[in-house]
């Protein structure tokens, strides 16, 4: 079988690094948590890896806006090597803040390819909750079509959020047009029935309740939610009362990510 190795990114502030990992290696891959800094000194080191993930915490204190100083890090001194990566078939995840990241890059939702990596004129952004507080609490997801190579098309699942900023905006209504025609909302809030909504079943406010975003390849993914927080029955916070005590909703995120790269890299 072949051995899948992904690379968690670390940098001060973001705190889900040994939560992603465990996930990534539950799933299959052998997974590595590396300082952003030690990818600068050296981008070739991407070349080792398949799956590359920007996980959740609050990198460099989110100063500025969330995510955006490690966006800065990324377009100034990564960007070729990150081009390299999704362009050579790899695979992408951005959870939380590392959505946020991805977004304020351009590598979501990734219109031109990996041409748009920069950090002026960006099509969409990820503000401030429409609650004005952190919002704590678990959401059910609705994927919004086959295109994306992290989700089971058809598949509700139920997941954990929480952030201060996850509200997903776009720059105009052509924007979000195409991101809908395009096939690039990986992700929407819904209700235990599969239906769009306000708060609380859009917990931010989030523009046609987006919760998740996919590149024109399918193989990098941004979601607001944290699948590395619902890897084992237990973690659902009814578990003792599931008919089905056999399924963790996050777990398919990363075991779909390795079986992609088992199957075509």
């Amino acid at each position: 079988m072949k051995q899948v190795k992904a690379l968690v990114l670390r940098a001060a502030g973001v705190n889900c690094d040994m939560e992603t990992q465990y996930a990534l290696e539950k799933a299959g891959a052998l997974a590595e948590r590396v300082h952003i800094n030690r990818i600068i000194e050296n981008p070739s080191c991407l070349d080792d890896y398949q799956i590359l993930v920007f996980p959740g915490g609050f990198s460099y204190g989110d100063d500025v806006a969330a995510g955006k100083i490690l966006a800065n890090q990324v377009v100034h001194h990564l960007a070729d090597a990150l081009k390299k990566f999704i362009s050579d078939g790899k695979v992408v995840l951005g959870i939380c803040n590392g959505f946020q990241v991805l977004v304020k890059t351009g590598i979501l939702p990734g219109f031109n390819g990996g041409d748009n990596i920069n950090l002026k004129d960006l099509p969409v952004s990820i503000t401030n909750n429409d609650s004005g507080k952190f919002e704590d609490r678990w959401v059910h997801l609705e994927p919004a079509g086959d295109k994306c190579i992290f989700i089971n098309p058809g598949q509700r699942i139920y997941l954990p959020i929480a952030h201060g900023e996850g509200k997903v905006v776009t720059k105009d209504t052509a924007t979000l047009d195409r991101l809908k025609s395009d096939g690039h909302v990986a992700f929407r809030y819904v209700d235990s029935e599969g239906n769009t909504g306000k708060f609380p079943i859009n917990p931010n406010g989030s523009t046609d309740s987006i919760a998740g975003l996919t590149d024109p390849t399918g193989r990098v993914l941004g979601l607001m939610p944290h699948p590395e927080r619902f890897v084992h029955n237990t973690q659902h916070p009814h578990w003792g009362r599931l008919k089905d005590r056999s399924r963790a909703d996050g777990i398919t995120i990363f075991n779909n990510a390795v079986n992609y790269v088992r199957d075509n890299l």
